[in-house]
């Protein structure tokens, strides 16, 4: 009787281990679902919007401009931050704040990416931390899942002009 019941439990615990290991690898390299909060990304995304976010584009440096992104916080690593991507390593960014009259430039170096807000009146970004070294980057956001009025895949940047050529 004792000898059926720890062999049941060892069972249920090595279930429990490999699923939860599947889960694992699942959220890791496949993808999750993210709930994005605050104003930086409006008009695209809006305060409490669910998303997608795969994570294999990150594993294979498949980011491109354009891109929004999940990356860890350069000021809290604890928290994660969606921004999108306005410059790749070797890229020209413009540095400075869209009511700034004279505008300053620079490169991005090797090995990190240039993020903004799509909301730039109202974001903490590059612009205030500096370009982000591309290990924080967690995931790659596919589309939208709610509200379902929004739902599929992310409108262009409203910023475009920011990106130089």
């Amino acid at each position: 009787m004792l000898r059926n019941a720890l062999g049941k439990t060892f069972q249920f615990l090595g279930y429990t281990v490999q699923y939860g290991c599947i889960a694992h690898c699942a959220f890791e390299y496949l993808g999750g679902i993210v709930v994005c909060s605050g104003p930086s990304m409006e008009p695209t995304i809006q305060n409490s919007d669910i998303v997608f976010s795969e994570n294999l584009s990150r594993h294979f440096y498949c980011i491109r401009k354009g891109d929004i992104v999940i990356v860890k916080s350069p000021n809290d690593p604890k928290s994660n931050i969606c921004k999108r991507v306005i410059g790749l390593e070797g890229d020209k960014v413009c540095t400075s704040n869209p009511s700034d009259f004279l505008k300053s430039h620079s490169y991005v170096p090797k090995g990190h990416v240039w993020l903004e807000g799509d909301n730039l009146r109202n974001s903490t970004d590059s612009r205030c931390y500096g370009p982000v070294p591309y290990g924080l980057i967690r995931g790659r956001i596919c589309f939208k899942i709610w509200p379902l009025t929004d739902f599929g895949f992310l409108r262009a940047s409203p910023n475009g002009h920011r990106f130089i050529d």
